[in-house]
């Protein structure tokens, strides 16, 4: 009888833990899905655009991207700042700080440009966004070749710049600097005429800057107002 009652007891025991092991599983299962769906923090995604819109003259140099941006994960990001960074080039080839966002990709004297400002990308969803850079200083005078930019970014729940994006700004095709228009990044293949306007227009350019440097030799700055150019002051 004794050996009888202690094997019931076992056996009820052995279910009760059973049971127990099996709550606390589902328990955490519940826990663990409600974080992943409702509480996780993602990161941003980007991808390499297709295609900028650039002019660059003695004064300026300006680079306008069309960006998409894509939260991975269900909580808001808040992203705070943005700017290009050039990480192979001397460090005299200053950050381009972004200016303003315009609401298309081809600059024009009818386009509405915003004053750069922090903005949310919802949980799992992805938005569309033209930026545009400039360099600080008249330093930045791009070659016709290809250059690796970094997109870095501020966000809300991280501190310092974080990066977003390495890609090849193929800057030889720009070969009409001074009109602020837009141009193919894809790897394409310059005919020799394009490649001869394009290195004539950039010599001109940096001619034109070392007589800004010279004593007495500084011209008025143009505005990007000029030739048509959109309206996008800060």
């Amino acid at each position: 009888m004794v050996p009888l009652m202690t094997a019931t007891y076992q056996a009820a025991s052995s279910s009760l833990t059973g049971a127990g092991v099996v709550s606390v599983c589902a328990l955490l299962f519940t826990i663990a899905s409600f974080w992943w769906l409702n509480a996780r923090q993602g990161r941003l995604k980007t991808w390499e655009p297709h295609a900028f819109a650039a002019v660059i003259r003695s004064s300026t140099a300006r680079l306008r991207l069309p960006l998409v941006l894509h939260n991975t994960g269900p909580k808001p990001i808040v992203v705070q700042d943005l700017i290009l960074t050039f990480p192979d080039e001397p460090a005299s080839h200053l950050p381009l700080l972004w200016v303003s966002s315009p609401s298309r990709l081809q600059p024009g004297p009818d386009e509405d440009a915003k004053l750069p400002a922090g903005f949310v990308v919802p949980g799992r969803e992805a938005q569309q966004l033209f930026i545009e850079f400039e360099a600080p200083f008249s330093g930045f005078m791009p070659e016709a070749r290809d250059y690796e930019v970094q997109l870095q970014a501020r966000v809300g729940h991280r501190k310092g710049w974080r990066r977003l994006l390495t890609f090849t700004l193929r800057a030889a095709n720009i070969i009409d600097p001074d009109r602020y228009t837009v141009y193919n990044n894809a790897p394409i293949e310059l005919t020799k005429e394009d490649k001869r306007r394009a290195d004539a227009a950039l010599l001109e350019l940096l001619q034109e800057q070392g007589d800004d440097s010279a004593p007495g030799g500084r011209r008025p700055r143009r505005s990007l107002h000029d030739d048509g150019d959109a309206d996008t002051s800060r």
